[in-house]
């Protein structure tokens, strides 16, 4: 925060030449320039190192992000009393250069303590965005793996987190395997440092989920969990992630876009790491389950061929072919009948046409007495008046033929 911005500060004088250099006096005069005419400043960052000498308070002023610190000091009443080293603060300044000692002194007109409902704003404000941008989304959450061979653990050494994670988790699965990375979880590095942290856990292949743990603590403790730069560092990890930060009633930002939000370090481990004995006792159950299933089936398969072969069909196979074979005979007498039937119909009607052929043959003619008279040609005589004498005629008598000459 500012009332002059940075950017309308004036240029930096051209540099001189290294055959002409500044004397110090103009160098100093230079900067003594430049620096007043900055004008006031509105800088925000953490009260460190804060002394009182009579009406006088030295101090430093931390980044709230970064490793860096400034000094600053106000003449005559000094701080407010209720101020204290870690308060997180708004403080006018005017940078000043002495320049017989060549030191830069910044000067306290006003300071604000930063209160409580600004840094709720502020979490507030970044929930919201983080829910525009869909960072904090159910449906981009990783699902958890359900046996992790590693955990990427993320605390501070000897914490107690770190103990409950680790007794937790290998009391409920034994060969599961931790990498540590120790940082700090409050103050003004933190952020920082569980930044790499969690970008160093994502980038090895080993690690299959990575836990954020904290035992606890105060709002002010748990503020390093809703830093911007960690959350959206925790958003982007592609490794599945847990914020186990050790809190009930305060939640911090990286509970939004963390995969799972445990309330405690021992939550993280009982949710993470599947209990050895309870599956083991899941195994057997279905085991069981699965034995009596098929013991069943078994049973009822076994039932079923019994009935089956109960049957008459299966009882006696010939049964079928017996039944049948009665019916074929039945078939097969019944065509033998149809059949002579047939016959004896066929025969009576031959033995007709027989009689009925004999009957009308030209040889029942001849044997009454007749005969048939042809020329030598073979042309059958049937007018005598046609006939001339001495024609040779042949006559077909009923037994034989003879010859005779016409008169």
């Amino acid at each position: 925060m500012s009332e002059n911005e940075f950017d309308g500060a004036p240029a930096a004088p051209r540099n001189s030449a290294s055959d002409a250099p500044w004397p110090v006096s103009k160098f100093s005069n230079g900067l003594l320039e430049h620096i007043r005419k900055l004008g006031t400043v509105w800088v925000e960052g953490q009260l460190a190192k804060v002394t009182r000498q009579g009406t006088s308070t030295f101090a430093e002023l931390r980044d709230l992000v970064e490793d860096m610190t400034v000094s600053i000091h106000k003449f005559g009443g000094g701080l407010p009393a209720d101020l204290q080293n870690g308060d997180r603060v708004a403080v006018l300044l005017k940078p000043d250069f002495w320049k017989k000692s060549g030191r830069v002194s910044n000067q306290v007109f006003e300071i604000r303590k930063v209160g409580m409902g600004e840094l709720l704003e502020r979490i507030q404000r970044l929930r919201e965005q983080l829910a525009v941008e869909g960072l904090s989304s159910p449906e981009r959450k990783q699902p958890l793996p359900f046996l992790p061979n590693c955990i990427g653990l993320i605390t501070s050494r000897d914490s107690d987190a770190e103990k409950d994670v680790l007794q937790n988790a290998k009391l409920r699965w034994p060969e599961v395997q931790f990498k540590m990375i120790y940082t700090k979880v409050s103050g003004d590095s933190a952020a920082p440092e569980i930044i790499r942290a969690i970008q160093t856990l994502d980038a090895d292949p080993e690690i299959d989920v990575i836990f954020v743990a904290r035992g606890g603590g105060a709002f002010g403790d748990l503020l390093v969990f809703s830093d911007e730069a960690l959350v959206r560092a925790a958003a982007a990890a592609k490794t599945p992630l847990v914020s186990a930060i050790g809190h009930e009633n305060d939640r911090p930002v990286l509970d939004d876009v963390a995969d799972l939000r445990a309330s405690t370090p021992t939550d993280a481990a009982k949710r993470v790491v599947p209990d050895v004995v309870q599956e083991r006792a899941n195994i057997d159950a279905l085991l069981k389950r699965g034995f009596v299933r098929l013991a069943n089936l078994v049973d009822n398969q076994i039932s079923l061929l019994a009935g089956l072969r109960t049957r008459p069909v299966l009882a006696n196979p010939y049964t079928f072919i017996e039944l049948h074979e009665v019916e074929v005979a039945d078939l097969i007498a019944g065509a033998r009948d149809w059949l002579s039937n047939l016959l004896e119909h066929e025969t009576k009607d031959v033995d007709h046409a027989r009689r009925l052929a004999v009957s009308l043959s030209p040889q029942s003619t001849l044997d009454r007495g007749y005969s048939v008279g042809r020329t030598e040609a073979g042309e059958v005589l049937r007018d005598a008046s046609k006939i001339k004498a001495g024609t040779k005629l042949r006559l077909r008598l009923a037994k034989g033929e003879t010859t005779a000459t016409a008169d």
